[in-house]
């Protein structure tokens, strides 16, 4: 492991369907052992509930939002954690213009989903086809997804 700072405005940007993706801590500078991102998402559509095979963490830093995690809603907002176990299905609905959260994630697999994710779906693809963009990619890491609506 080795220090490594990074500062507001930092970090390498990737595009998931429901938000922009910052890495600010890399599993490369933690030896696998976790990772840290920022997550800026809009109101509007999110990904349907979904399993991933790692434990999540939100911590909020503003907005709002509803987590669904295993059928059951949590309203968080700015200084709000939610842990979210391996293999529970949970999702999220942005409540006010846009949500700013950090995501930690044991290991490094969170961190190469979101960079297989940023391959396969183009910026502005419409929500009508990131579906099947997304299916050998959640297959691929081991992800139970849901059905789109």
């Amino acid at each position: 492991m080795k220090t490594h700072v990074s500062t507001a405005g930092e970090g390498f940007e990737l595009n998931s369907p429901d938000a922009r993706i910052t890495v600010k801590v890399d599993a490369a500078h933690t030896d696998g052992a976790y990772e840290l991102f920022e997550v800026d998402a809009p109101r509007g559509p999110t990904v349907p509930p979904h399993g991933t095979p790692w434990a999540t963490a939100y911590y909020v830093l503003h907005g709002r939002m509803a987590v669904l995690v295993d059928g059951e809603v949590h309203d968080v907002g700015p200084g709000t954690s939610i842990a979210i176990p391996p293999g529970v299905p949970h999702t999220f609905s942005v409540h006010t213009p846009s949500v700013q959260f950090l995501a930690v994630s044991l290991t490094d697999a969170m961190g190469r989903f979101f960079r297989d994710v940023d391959q396969a779906v183009p910026a502005d693809t419409p929500p009508a086809e990131v579906g099947p963009l997304l299916r050998d990619v959640v297959d691929r890491h081991g992800i139970a997804l849901g059905e789109w609506s």
